[in-house]
């Protein structure tokens, strides 16, 4: 006798796929035709074919040349972005508490950055970081350190890392304080009868209990670092030079700025690309550690 299959359940998922076509895949359908032809205004469009990415890809041409260079300091911001907020992240959620009013409080401070809208953080630390009126730039400079992120790559950098660190660790401290929550008291118990010490409950317990928290907060910091625009945008600008233009800055110039929407819709694409592939990469990475390490252990 034939098992009778109801396919009924499809019609509920149909809105959601109607809106994401709506949303997403239509608006990429129509980067992709831009990134295939040239215009001149009016409306009016030109094939090009692989042209523009040709000279995306090529670093002796000018749009190859910036792409390059905004991809290099996109993936040295991401990278260190995720070798401080990460761990600091782990620190902040092993040092709060379990119980008790102190928890409510914690998880209310830790909440509070994310909840500032990211052109509003951006002008805080612009304010923040003036050596005129801004108390952080006004401090340094008191103390004999020349300070000046309009006119200074490093210190334009420092005031971009230290500010993103300051928004978004908290995120990875709840993401990780909610891996530790969900660890049953018996594994501590366990490891307080056999003497365990702290660094061996962190790194045999806690740590693999976090694994998949860890996953979906290293996928989130990455993407949001690697798309990072508004912060940088509204507190240096992308300078002093070019210092701090990403590939999103940069993607704004070329599309609004010089109204080359063809070689923009081309580096966003390849932009694009990259993240998923890094994405994808890290997620691969990160689930096979985190399979192979019950068996290592297993092993034991």
């Amino acid at each position: 006798m034939e098992k009778t299959v109801n396919q009924k359940a499809w019609f509920l998922v149909l809105p959601v796929f109607l809106v994401v076509a709506f949303s997403a895949i239509i608006p990429m359908m129509t980067v992709v035709n831009y990134s295939l032809q040239d215009t001149f205004g009016n409306n009016q469009f030109f094939w090009n074919g692989v042209g523009w990415f040709k000279e995306l890809l090529d670093p002796s041409t000018d749009l190859g040349g910036r792409f390059l260079a905004s991809l290099g300091r996109n993936l040295i911001f991401s990278a260190i972005i995720l070798a401080i907020e990460v761990p600091l992240g782990i620190v902040i959620a092993l040092s709060m508490p379990r119980t008790g009013w102190q928890v409510a409080a914690c998880l209310v401070i830790l909440a509070l950055p994310l909840l500032i809208p990211w052109n509003v953080v951006g002008t805080i630390w612009q304010i923040f970081g003036r050596p005129d009126i801004g108390l952080l730039g006004y401090t340094l400079n008191s103390l004999g350190i020349e300070y000046n992120y309009v006119s200074n790559a490093f210190d334009a950098w420092a005031t971009v890392i230290v500010m993103d660190v300051w928004h978004w660790t908290s995120l990875v401290a709840l993401l990780c304080y909610a891996g530790l929550k969900s660890i049953p008291d018996a594994y501590y118990q366990a490891a307080q009868i056999d003497g365990a010490s702290r660094w061996a409950v962190f790194t045999a317990i806690q740590l693999p209990k976090m694994n998949r928290v860890l996953l979906i907060a290293v996928l989130l910091r990455f993407m949001d670092s690697f798309m990072i625009y508004t912060e940088p945008f509204v507190v240096t600008g992308g300078g002093p030079g070019n210092s701090t233009t990403f590939i999103s800055i940069e993607l704004v110039k070329i599309a609004l700025g010089q109204f080359d929407l063809g070689k923009a819709a081309a580096m966003s694409l390849v932009y694009n690309l990259i993240i998923l592939i890094v994405c994808w990469v890290f997620y691969t990475v990160m689930t096979n550690a985190g399979a192979a390490r019950p068996v290592k252990e297993g092993a034991k």
